[in-house]
């Protein structure tokens, strides 16, 4: 006795279990990949906090004014100049 299963599932059952193996073997490919690629920073992922549209060219400022390209009037100056371009 088989306890309730008789078999009669024929080529549906089979398409069934042959479409619930290539999700679940989908889905284990895409949590890998996602593990991989999110291991990395700048890989894709966007972690950390979001940036402003500004941040970019102030960062550049800042790494001038570092450097001695521009002294901290002209520094405050441009950095005004792009937070009033808004």
């Amino acid at each position: 006795m088989m306890y309730g299963w008789y078999g009669d599932g024929g080529i549906v059952g089979w398409v069934v279990m042959a479409m619930m193996m290539l999700l679940f073997w989908g889905a284990v490919a895409a949590v890998v990949i996602l593990l991989i690629r999110g291991g990395r920073p700048g890989a894709g992922g966007s972690y950390g906090p979001p940036h402003s549209p500004n941040s970019d060219p102030e960062r550049i400022l800042n790494e001038r004014f570092a450097r001695g390209e521009i002294d901290a009037n002209e520094l405050s100056e441009r950095r005004a100049v792009l937070r009033n371009k808004q």
